[in-house]
């Protein structure tokens, strides 16, 4: 909320965060699912950075005539970085997430592992 008495510069900060609230939201993160046509739903994931700098101060003419309030300079810059990462993908049965970044061997074992165990479960079944 910004109201008239507040410092100029805390009336950058506060229109600086509110312009960047309405870039970066849960949408952003967790993206709209889609379906497929054989039931399948797939939910993009992003990862999302944000860098916020704000900045000013008051000058005046020294040689001149002193003022009880000085004239404001300032000034506000923003970044956002959105970087997908990945999918989670769910069959109505089982959800998996699917990393889009390389992975080492490790990462790879474990992502495979529920399906090893699965298939060893159902032939000791038989």
């Amino acid at each position: 909320m910004i109201l008239e008495n507040d410092h100029p510069i805390e009336r950058i900060m506060d229109n600086a965060l509110i312009k960047i609230r309405s870039f970066v939201d849960a949408d952003t993160v967790v993206g709209t699912p889609v379906t497929t046509n054989d039931g399948m739903s797939i939910i993009p994931i992003s990862r999302v950075s944000m860098g916020f700098l704000t900045g000013g101060g008051e000058y005046s003419d020294l040689s001149a005539e002193q003022k009880s309030e000085f004239p404001f300079a300032g000034g506000s810059g923003a970044g956002v970085s959105v970087q997908p990462i990945g999918f989670l993908v769910s069959d109505g049965k089982s959800i998996k997430l699917v990393n889009i970044n390389e992975k080492n061997p490790l990462e790879k074992l474990m992502d495979i592992t529920p399906d090893i165990v699965d298939a060893i479960v159902g032939k000791v079944k038989k």
